[in-house]
């Protein structure tokens, strides 16, 4: 953000231009207590085109190079140019100067001042060498050293018509908002605020209205309501009678709407709170108001009556429809977002955009914040495999992607101009990173070739990126550019849209007249391009329309551009040579039709003299405007063609009211301009009369005639030129190589053009040229470069390739996939294509524009389809395959393993999903101690485990763009043992059967054992097995502390075991379920290994494993009965009958470790 000195060289922060009235809202960082205390953006200050992080395409305004989030055309510095009637102030707090104006036209780039430069006066008594200072005194120097090369300064002062009117009762307002209501018409409005820094609101407001063109003011409060808060002022741009004014919200939402040019005004009450509105271009009384919750409303009365278009609108991506490319004037275009998330283009009537009468022109999703529509065309982005896809549909036909370089790999786009039916397109490619190249294209918007390389970028105030390009008004295809070359910025000029460009020449001589000695191309002028964030600082560049030879700018001389040692130039021959005006920056106004030019200067002290120069700034006067010094807040100009009336806004302190100073330049001349005082001019490019296919002359006022020219004359007399090279650019796919030839690109076809034409059709078979748009010449090497009609030759099918349309892999089971079958080459519409999908069904199409819209197709199973396409015609064949993973959405994983082994042991691990068939999988295992993981393609695994102790496992499967985890703990001992549990029956009335059941049930059933035995916790786990009747499975574990000794024995196992055999036996283990519920816990029978943790699914693999789990067990059983040695338990109990369960130890065997039987039981659950 930009700093400006502001009453003592106080810092002053812009925060954003708004539109409507193009106020320009300035405020102090840290004014409110640390920090900034910007206030919001006010409704229509919204940026119609606003920037973004991730490369989408921005829009810059018509007349503007870049795209900024500034919604308005090019202003200059203090002033409004005809049209656009609107200036806002605004004071900063503890200062003596109000630091506000209109927005400006071109690019500007700010320089870092002298932070002592205020304090010390150099701000007031620096000027150029000849120039009187504003006390008065003459600086050393000789005008007279070259009187015809040298800028000439007169040093009488003279004296302006003005009158002063000052706001009385607003000296606390510190915003203001100024309108100049139209042609030939002599009301202004001007609406004052005193912004609370720090409550961040509006807490006062005033009205004023001038009908004699600004002498005097009417102070409205009560015509509006003098308790009502008014926040913004807006003018309908096609009937500047019409008035509109907003509330504050935080107090009443309201519009306040006037027919006669704020002479009376009728309230109206709103439902919603408007951000931005955004008048039709044609019909006065259509309005789209934007509100704060993304909502889009219409209304078809200036604001009296609304109606909801459309709910989740991307703000600033909505859009009336243009005359000549929609036959339905109320046709709104917009960005909606979906409920899931994602972006649609959409199109409706302003009063009839219900669901059914909704059009979707762009087939499918957009990338957020992407829509723009301008002129003739429409522009999306679409993202797929990581890259930008930008499409293009001109006079709203179908949309075709935009084609550049085929490596030019764009990662940002800004649509810059769309004028003249052609498209200026700022593209970042892949190898930059602060620069962009400058690309233009054919009529349709489709096919782009290079006009610039590298032109110098940097970000704007909000972030949105600026390009250092401004485009000359007043003359067609004329811009200037700074390009960077080996880390040095450079401007450059063309004359004919990019086809050329060459470097400034710099002046002949200074402001004295001194020879200054440049010699291209190692020195030459450099020009300041961007629109500065605050009206003081350097970079002011300026043309106008009615004087399309003057142009006015900042910059320097020297080897390259500069932030430092800057001068004002001014060219009056169109950018052939240079002048220079003063050695400080200076803000120029054009008055009658650039027959007087006004400069100001920037200066942070007050001041009352300005500069006048009647013959296009070979010499300047100086005159006063005021007879006390005024800090100057801004200008406004008469609207209209004369532009001979101008009002200064400023203040003679900071606790002053607001000043506006009338000053009438009419006095200045004593006739009109007769015929007699004109002469002839033509426009040039360093002596060649041609541009852009014609000569063109003007009428321009004889630099010695003081007399008003009143109505713009333009251009005298315009004759078209005979073709040659000159007026042709490379065509797409074509490079212009030093010997000026347009050869194809290494990576382009040439007879890739004629692909999509059929055998008895033609088409146009390019000359590797193209004639620049809106060039107007004739004859001459025309016929030679314009691209021919030609046969389109019979082909067989070449470069056959089948896709998906979102260019995915991948389809969801049950829903449409559309595939796109695409030909490099071959005779399209006698062409037999066959469609295999690869699940049974195949389909048979007679030419490609029968599917165009693509091919849909539904797959009812998940798996990997083989998608084959053949393509016939009598000339020859091809064909193309695609493997397409079908998937179903992953619901729920689960992982299944024992909960207790052995150590050193093999465990098998197995994920088990639902629903089973999900397509192709990834599996990633996370156990034990390893830092990486193990991938698979299965869904089981087997590990060992070589220490005791509880052990994490963690299985993560990827379905898609979806990913679901289960966790395991398993315990892993050397020696353990398990008793089958089983319970009172009427638990099983409680049993719901689901995993946090199960979960719940085993710890109470652990607390249980623990309480009625007094085995510590750490010896027991518990786990409660799924299905009924309900049983768990009860594991006594060896315990070793933390310091490694008092680890049990198998004696002390052994003892566990008794005594909770005997504890079970004896009914002592209980617990209460639920008031009135006691269930008892008995001992059921002997299981000779760990059981395996499955998750009931229902299915007959699931039933089949879990019966030959069972049949496994009893064998294991037998084997360990009679071919293992076991340690005995001790006799039994008094207590303890033949035929109770008791309790056997397992003793694993390092060397051959039984085999671990696997029990059908699925998602058991236990407790630790």
């Amino acid at each position: 953000m930009g700093k400006v000195g502001a009453g003592g060289g106080s810092p002053a922060r812009l925060s954003a231009l708004l539109a409507g009235a193009g106020l320009l809202v300035l405020c102090v960082p840290g004014a409110c207590g640390g920090g900034s205390c910007c206030p919001q953006l006010p409704p229509g200050s919204a940026p119609r085109w606003a920037p973004t992080s991730r490369g989408f395409l921005r829009q810059g305004p018509r007349g503007r190079a870049a795209a900024t989030p500034l919604p308005l055309l090019g202003r200059p510095l203090f002033a409004v140019a005809p049209g656009d009637r609107a200036l806002s102030l605004e004071r900063v707090p503890g200062t003596g100067a109000s630091v506000a104006v209109a927005p400006r036209s071109g690019r500007r780039r700010r320089s870092e001042a002298d932070p002592g430069k205020a304090e010390r006066g150099e701000g007031a008594s620096r000027s150029p060498r000849g120039v009187l200072r504003d006390g008065g005194q003459q600086e050393p120097g000789t005008l007279e050293r070259d009187p015809d090369k040298a800028t000439r300064f007169r040093m009488e002062e003279l004296r302006l018509t003005s009158t002063t009117f000052a706001l009385t009762g607003d000296s606390a307002h510190n915003q203001a908002m100024v309108h100049w209501s139209g042609h030939n018409s002599s009301v202004i409005l001007i609406l004052t605020k005193l912004y609370d820094y720090n409550l961040g609101s509006i807490t006062e407001s005033s009205l004023w209205r001038s009908t004699d063109y600004g002498t005097t003011y009417e102070k409205l409060n009560d015509k509006v309501g003098l308790k009502t808060i008014l926040s913004y002022l807006y003018v309908c741009p096609t009937n500047k009678r019409k008035i509109m004014l907003l509330t504050d919200p935080e107090i009443e939402s309201s519009l306040l709407i006037s027919s006669n040019e704020g002479a009376t005004y009728q309230k109206y009450r709103l439902n919603f709170y408007i951000q931005s509105l955004l008048f039709h271009p044609k019909q006065e009384d259509w309005i789209l108001a934007y509100s704060q919750d993304q909502k889009l409303y219409s209304s078809a009365e200036f604001g009296r009556r609304w109606q909801l278009i459309q709910e989740g609108v991307v703000p600033n991506r909505f859009y009336w429809s243009v005359m000549g490319s929609n036959k339905e004037p109320d046709l709104v275009h917009l960005e909606a977002r979906t409920v899931d998330g994602h972006s649609q283009y959409l199109t409706c009537r302003m009063q009839n955009c219900t669901e059914a009468n909704r059009n979707k022109p762009f087939p499918g999703y957009i990338d957020p914040d992407s829509l723009i529509v301008q002129d003739d065309y429409v522009f999306v982005q679409l993202t797929s495999g990581g890259r930008p896809h930008y499409y293009v549909s001109y006079r709203r036909n179908a949309f075709a992607q935009m084609k550049l370089p085929k490596y030019a790999l764009p990662k940002d786009m800004h649509v810059i101009s769309t004028d003249e039916n052609q498209v200026f397109a700022a593209v970042q490619e892949w190898n930059q990173n602060d620069t962009y190249n400058l690309y233009i294209s054919d009529t349709r918007g489709v096919y782009f070739t290079l006009a610039l390389e590298n032109v110098q970028s940097s970000r704007g105030p909000e972030g949105n990126i600026m390009i250092d390009l401004y485009e000359v008004a007043g003359i067609k295809g004329m811009f200037l550019a700074n390009k960077k070359i080996d880390n040095q910025v450079k401007t450059f000029i063309t004359y004919n849209k990019g086809r050329d460009w060459r470097l400034l020449q710099a002046p002949d001589t200074d402001l004295r007249g001194d020879p200054v000695h440049c010699l291209l191309p190692y020195c030459s002028l450099h020009l300041h391009l961007k629109v500065s964030e605050n009206p003081y600082t350097s970079g002011i560049i300026a043309s106008r329309d009615t004087a399309p030879s003057i142009i006015v700018a900042s910059g320097n001389i020297g080897s390259e551009l500069s932030d430092s040692d800057i001068s004002m130039f001014v060219s009056s021959d169109a950018g052939n040579s240079w002048r220079q005006i003063f050695e400080e920056e200076h803000s120029v106004l054009y008055l009658d039709q650039g027959g007087v030019l006004v400069a100001m200067k920037h200066t942070s002290l007050p001041i009352r003299h300005l500069w006048l120069s009647f013959d296009e700034g070979r010499s300047w006067s100086k005159y006063s405007f005021t007879s006390i010094p005024l800090f100057v807040d801004g200008v406004l100009g008469e609207p209209g063609e004369e532009t001979l009336i101008m009002t200064v806004f400023g203040h003679f302190s900071h606790r002053s009211e607001w000043q506006l100073v009338k000053v009438d330049y009419k006095s200045i001349f004593d006739r009109r301009c007769a015929e007699e005082d004109y002469r002839p001019w033509q426009l040039h490019s360093q002596g060649e009369a041609c541009i852009m296919g014609a000569k063109r002359i003007y009428k321009k006022r004889k630099s010695e005639r003081k007399c008003m020219q009143g109505k713009y004359a333009g251009a005298m007399e315009s004759e078209p030129c005979v073709c040659t090279e000159a007026d042709f650019d490379c065509d797409y796919g074509y490079e212009r190589h030093s010997n000026g030839q347009c050869l194809p690109a290494f990576w382009f076809n040439p007879s890739s053009l004629s692909k999509d034409c059929s055998l008895g059709q033609s088409y146009l078979n390019s000359t590797g040229y193209r004639k620049v748009v809106s060039n107007n010449c004739t004859d001459g090497v025309r016929e030679q470069y314009t691209a021919k009609p030609q046969k389109c030759p019979g082909k067989a099918p070449r470069g056959l390739r089948i896709v998906t349309a979102d260019g995915k892999l991948t389809a969801e089971q049950g829903h449409n996939v559309t595939l796109m079958v695409q030909l490099e080459e071959g005779d399209v519409q006698r062409t037999l294509i066959q469609v295999d999908f690869g699940d049974g069904i195949a389909v048979s199409y007679v030419n490609l524009s029968s599917m165009e819209d693509g091919i849909k197709h539904v797959y009812h199973n998940v798996g990997i389809f083989r998608v084959t396409v053949q393509v016939d015609n009598s000339l020859g064949s091809d064909s193309a395959v695609l493997y397409l993973h079908v998937t179903c959405p992953l619901e729920h994983v689960h992982l299944s393993l024992p909960f207790v082994t052995t150590k050193n042991k093999e465990v098998n691990a197995t994920a088990v999903l639902w629903p089973s068939q999900v397509g192709t999988l990834t599996y990633v295992w996370w156990y034990g101690n390893n830092t990486e993981p193990l991938i698979t393609l299965e869904g089981s695994i087997s590990f060992k485990f070589t220490s005791e102790g509880m052990n994490t496992i963690t299985v993560q499967v990827s379905a898609g763009n979806a990913i679901l985890q289960d966790t395991k703990t398993i315990a892993v001992y050397e020696e353990f043992r398990s008793l089958r549990l089983s319970f009172s029956p009427n638990l099983d009335d409680y049993n719901p059967d689901i995993p946090e059941w199960r979960r719940d049930i085993s710890r109470v059933i652990k607390k249980s054992l623990v309480e009625a035995t007094g085995v510590p916790a750490q010896h027991i786990l518990v786990a409660v097995l799924p299905g009924l009747p309900t049983a768990a499975e009860l594991f006594v574990l060896p315990y070793q502390d933390p310091t490694g000794e008092n680890k049990q024995s198998v004696e002390d196992l052994e003892q566990i075991s008794e005594l909770l055999i005997h504890k079970l036996n004896q009914n002592s283990v209980h617990f209460e379920l639920k008031p009135g519920v006691q269930i008892l816990v008995h001992a059921a029978h002997l299981t000779a290994a760990p059981l395996v943790d499955l998750t009931p699914t229902h299915s007959g693999s699931a039933m089949l494993m879990l019966l030959s789990v069972v049949f496994v067990g009893l064998a294991v059983f037998v084997i360990y009965k009679f071919k293992r040695r076991v340690a005995l338990p001790s006799p039994p109990s008094p207590s303890t009958q033949p035929g109770d369960s008791s309790l056997r130890l397992q003793r694993a065997r390092h060397a051959t470790p039984p085999p671990t039987p696997k029990r059908g039981s699925a998602g058991a659950q236990f407790a630790i």
